[in-house]
């Protein structure tokens, strides 16, 4: 409609000069301003229909897109999160995908408004004039061959801009998170620096965007200018020679100045399409990104209730690193495996494969004979409950927190499960109670009670399996006293496997085993395992050897 309209309007200016004001033809003049009205409203719900459905059309694509990009990275392995950076993901659903935005809404609309508008208005003037028309198109190849070149300019820049800016947000969300830090350490200052640094880089290359894009809309002013020149030139010698007539020259001048303001639109757009096309290839490298981790084909069903966990000859590695050597142990229902060692043994590679976090490289992971490979991964992962060590919550209610793995459990539930962790009391405690926002990463809570508030959430799930992963290492004793109570609820009946740090939290397992470099050095019982006086025995003289040789000192 709006390229119709403005076509429309540069062919009017034949009739109005030549039938008006040449040929004094009265009837002319009734009608030609009626028509102009019709054109200029036509024009107009044009613009307010481009400017709504086609903005419309690109919201809807954007936020399918930020649908899907969060759909796939939230689908991504575990090793995908531990490559990249927090920051620099949200960067890509927030910036880029913005950048998407602007090219989908504004540049894709824009360009099938103006190549249409420069369609019609072309074939008004080759029908008026083909000579003057070959004239004025001689000029525009010329004119966008620089144009085309300083497009992929702006792509590279663009690009060198998207990652600047993750690197920022990437920054900034280590430095707000780890705040506390700066300040305990002093330095504000060092990270200030850092940051304006980062700012600075980010600054010159949007400077060089700003240089590559001002120089397309000189060059085709000048082009289009030099164009326009000789039409004016070769067109007034064609009136004086009366080859045309002034109405069909004034009719063919105003299409080709019409004409070169949708061409200049064009080369603006350029910019925005490669600046957008920048942001698709990093959005779309996420997308497109291949999972380790796959549902298989005809996935094995698995039983409700309990079950026994093998892992027979289980190897793991990191590239070229290997973390574990072929583990061979079992977990019979309702019984607790602990694993003890020291830091980088293996012990929390052997808790993330069971859930499939990792797959193995060699071996297998059994549930009651099945390879967990062989199970659907919703299916294997609603029969696992977790609690790490660094307590995990959202910035939501208490409620929600504890029923995050059970989104329908009712009022009752959550509360016996709040008991059973221990945590009810202090949830009361709070002026709103079940309903308290505990701020972001519990921000709000001590470290004891984010911890029950895990073990409320892990017993309210009511899985069959639990990990532990040194769930009582970061708290004291006091706080570890009351937590250990909560777990002791929590692996009542279910098949556990502890990786533990503290060696008295352990004692009463019903299996120890002891991992070094990868391998299970030894394993048994506590006492079993003290009385060979091997590697757990080592273990336990150096953790309660120095408490004993503390003691002494601090009397």
């Amino acid at each position: 409609m709006i390229s119709g309209a403005t076509t429309t309007m540069g062919y009017l200016i034949k009739p109005v000069i030549d039938d008006i004001f040449v040929s004094r033809d009265t009837t002319g003049l009734l009608l030609l301003p009626l028509l102009v009205v019709a054109v200029f409203l036509m024009k107009g719900l044009g613009n307010y229909g481009q400017e709504y459905f086609m903005n419309y059309v690109g919201e809807d694509i954007i936020r399918r897109l930020r649908n899907q990009l969060y759909d796939r990275i939230q689908d991504l392995p575990l090793a995908f999160f531990q490559k990249e950076r927090t920051g620099a993901l949200m960067s890509r659903i927030t910036n880029d995908v913005n950048i998407l935005k602007a090219m989908v809404s504004t540049a894709v609309t824009g360009s099938l408004r103006d190549a249409s508008t420069i369609i019609g208005l072309t074939a008004v003037i080759f029908y008026q004039n083909w000579r003057m028309a070959m004239i004025a198109f001689f000029v525009l190849p010329i004119a966008f061959w620089p144009v085309f070149i300083l497009g992929r300019k702006v792509r590279r820049v663009s690009t060198g801009c998207q990652q600047s800016m993750a690197e920022l947000n990437a920054f900034l969300h280590e430095t707000f998170s780890g705040n506390k830090i700066v300040k305990a350490f002093g330095m504000e200052a060092h990270e200030k620096q850092r940051f304006f640094s980062k700012t600075d880089r980010l600054f010159k290359l949007e400077i060089k965007g700003v240089i590559v894009r001002a120089l397309s809309s000189p060059i085709m002013e000048f082009f289009g200018g030099l164009g326009i020149a000789f039409v004016i030139w070769y067109g007034g010698s064609e009136v004086i020679d009366g080859k045309t007539t002034p109405g069909t020259f004034m009719s063919f001048l105003a299409c080709v100045l019409l004409l070169y303001d949708p061409v200049k639109k064009l080369s603006h757009l350029n910019n925005s399409i490669q600046q957008g096309l920048a942001a698709a290839d990093r959005v779309f490298d996420i997308v497109e990104t291949p999972s380790d981790i796959k549902d298989p084909l005809t996935p094995r069903h698995i039983q409700t209730g309990p079950h026994d966990l093998q892992l027979n000859n289980v190897r793991f590695n990191y590239g070229d690193q290997d973390v574990l050597k072929g583990i061979d142990l079992k977990v019979d229902q309702g019984q607790v495996l602990a694993l003890v060692g020291m830091s980088g043994g293996g012990k929390s590679t052997i808790a993330n494969l069971i859930p499939r976090f990792f797959d193995v490289t060699g071996g297998s992971i059994r549930i009651d004979g099945i390879d967990v490979r062989e199970i659907a991964l919703a299916d294997l992962r609603r029969q696992i409950a977790i609690v790490t060590q660094e307590p995990i919550l959202f910035n939501e209610t208490v409620r929600d927190n504890i029923a995050y793995g059970r989104p329908g459990a009712t009022e009752d539930q959550i509360v016996v499960a709040a008991k059973a962790a221990f945590a009810h009391d202090f949830i009361l405690r709070f002026s709103d109670g079940y309903n308290t926002m505990i701020g972001e990463l519990g921000g709000r809570l001590s470290g004891g009670e984010k911890q029950r508030l895990c073990i409320a959430r892990a017993l309210i799930k009511d899985a069959p399996i639990l990990i532990l992963d040194e769930a009582t290492a970061s708290l004291d004793s006091e706080a570890e006293a009351v937590v250990q109570k909560a777990l002791q609820n929590l692996m009542r009946g279910r098949t556990t496997v502890v990786i533990a740090h503290r060696l008295s939290t352990i004692a009463g397992a019903d299996n120890i085993a002891v991992i070094i470099g990868g391998c299970v050095a030894e394993e048994g019982p506590h006492e079993a395992l003290l009385s060979r006086k091997g590697e757990y025995y080592k273990l336990y003289q150096m953790q309660y050897g120095a408490d004993k040789r503390r003691d002494e000192t601090f009397p």
